[in-house]
């Protein structure tokens, strides 16, 4: 029994070390995952934007837009909109106008 929940405290730690790796902390990820969503919510809540494909992926406080918009005024306004959310530090607007 002790083996068992050895093996099992063991899987835990390194499932946490290999979840993080090469990411940064634990917090690091929390924040940037809390960042995507806000962002993602704003997007959604912008009246002209909310049937837009537009994909949001954030690191350390730099928030990336990619994906397909209508037209120019969308791309700049999906930028405006990310970089009002609390806690976006940079937004990589990759957004690609069809």
């Amino acid at each position: 029994m002790k083996k068992l929940l050895l093996i099992i405290g063991l899987l835990f730690t390194i499932n946490g070390c290999v979840s993080t790796a090469g990411r940064g902390s634990v917090g690091t990820y929390v924040n940037d995952t809390v960042l995507v969503a806000k962002v993602k919510t704003a997007l959604v809540d912008q009246k002209g934007l909310e049937g837009l494909n537009v994909h949001v992926n954030a690191y350390q406080g730099v928030v990336q837009l990619s994906g397909f918009v209508d037209s120019d005024v969308n791309k700049e306004l999906a930028g405006q909109i990310a970089r009002s959310v609390d806690g976006v530090g940079e937004v990589v607007n990759n957004l690609i106008v069809k």
